[in-house]
């Protein structure tokens, strides 16, 4: 039996795949648990539209993660911080800080997107990629002076 699964099922395959099952595994356990739906005419149509629909956002979610992008290129920031006399950092700056210094600036960027591989310990320019997409990776240049 042929059907269209709502999710990804372990070793069946991903969500909105279409694949062949023996109609029991179907009847006895996609369905009851809402896995998945039989694969007719209409209900393929249907997957397809969706499928569809969601290629038109994520592209929509692209374009405007390219757009920041190029505003953030050239964008440099600066973040005060308390430093002793041989500029090393009382504490550190992580992704958190970087991503308040960001909404503070206008940007709206999750801490999760923000790459930074460890905290920065020291006074210095440092260029911090930003993850603002799947597909779409951008870097801002942030100085870390004495308060």
């Amino acid at each position: 039996m042929k059907v269209i699964l709502k999710q990804r099922v372990e070793h069946i395959g991903n969500a909105w795949d279409t694949v062949s099952v023996k109609d029991g595994f179907a009847r006895n356990y996609l369905f009851p648990l809402g896995l998945a739906f039989e694969a007719t005419k209409g209900n393929l149509k249907i997957t397809q539209d969706l499928a569809n629909s969601k290629a038109a956002v994520q592209e929509k979610e692209k374009t405007d993660a390219q757009g920041l992008a190029k505003k953030l290129q050239n964008a440099s920031f600066t973040l005060s911080c308390e430093a002793n006399v041989d500029d090393k950092l009382y504490g550190s700056v992580d992704s958190l800080e970087v991503s308040k210094l960001l909404v503070s600036e206008g940007y709206t960027i999750d801490k999760k997107n923000i790459l930074l591989d460890e905290p920065i310990k020291s006074l210095g320019v440092y260029e911090i990629p930003l993850k603002l997409h799947p597909e779409v990776v951008s870097k801002i240049k942030v100085w870390v002076v004495k308060k």
